[in-house]
């Protein structure tokens, strides 16, 4: 397909397409997974039937309306939470609780406060001796431009740089599989643009695969392949769209624009 050329289908064209290809390809199958729960007006469906797959080293981004059960879904796929009907696999595996395998980073942030640096960076790296831990922290510190900073507390640096400690911290286990939620929606725009132009440098390096969920469409340009669409609550998925912009991508061409607006307009905007 041509570079300049921007490609947009209906869901059930895009799954048709993919239940084609042979299952060994996809690192993530959702298979129909629907959750509810029970409030005190009664039970609230959350969503209503989602599928969709992932291939290896491919990167998603899932956009939809504000409470249509974005993170819900996460949970879900990290193995947080279970669906209450259909099943998501990892490697053609039934995923029944969360690893190391998936590593969330979230909106909210999950580095700790009383930890350096260095020993965020090396926390869940129980199996290593001393000098094991020192080579992984002096690699991640370099790759995501924190050296110097090992001996810091999380009170001493800015928001982009305890992004990148959690970036780091995720990256030292090797997970197979990102699991990006809201990541950058705390950061003004310039910092969360260098640091999504950090992450696009990083996964061509580490290769893993990265699912984002966002409510910025522009990003979500910027970082997928492939971008899918939710409904208002219950969630399903309306639309998807591929994303056939070399990297680095200008966000201001006409192509991404016109992408954007596309997008957008599935989302009533």
């Amino acid at each position: 397909m041509s570079s300049n050329v921007i490609s947009f289908e209906p869901w059930a064209d895009a799954q048709a397409v993919e239940a084609s290809v042979e299952p060994a390809f996809h690192k993530i199958v959702v298979d129909q997974i629907h959750k509810s729960f029970v409030t005190a007006d009664g039970t609230l469906e959350v969503i209503g039937g989602i599928s969709f797959k992932v291939a290896r080293g491919e990167t998603i981004a899932i956009v939809g309306p504000s409470g249509c059960g974005k993170s819900t879904l996460v949970n879900i796929l990290a193995g947080f939470d279970k669906p209450d009907r259909g099943s998501v696999t990892v490697d053609g595996k039934p995923r029944p609780r969360a690893s190391p395998q998936g590593i969330v980073i979230s909106q909210q942030g999950s580095v700790f406060p009383w930890l350096t640096v260095y020993e965020n960076i090396v926390f869940g790296l129980d199996g290593l001796d001393a000098q094991q831990k020192r080579d992984v922290s002096h690699q991640l510190t370099e790759l995501v431009g924190l050296k110097g900073f090992e001996r810091s507390y999380p009170n001493e640096l800015s928001g982009g740089m305890l992004k990148r400690v959690e970036l780091a911290r995720a990256l030292a286990v090797k997970p197979e599989i990102l699991y990006m939620d809201e990541p950058f929606s705390a950061l003004d725009a310039l910092m969360s643009l260098r640091l999504r132009t950090e992450l696009l440098e990083l996964l061509q390096k580490q290769r893993q695969t990265l699912l984002i969920i966002t409510h910025d469409v522009e990003e979500a340009i910027h970082l997928a392949d492939r971008i899918l669409v939710l409904s208002t609550r219950p969630a399903k998925i309306k639309s998807s769209f591929e994303v056939p912009l070399p990297h680095p991508r200008k966000l201001t061409s006409p192509e991404a624009q016109g992408l954007k607006e596309r997008v957008l307009s599935e989302l009533g905007l």
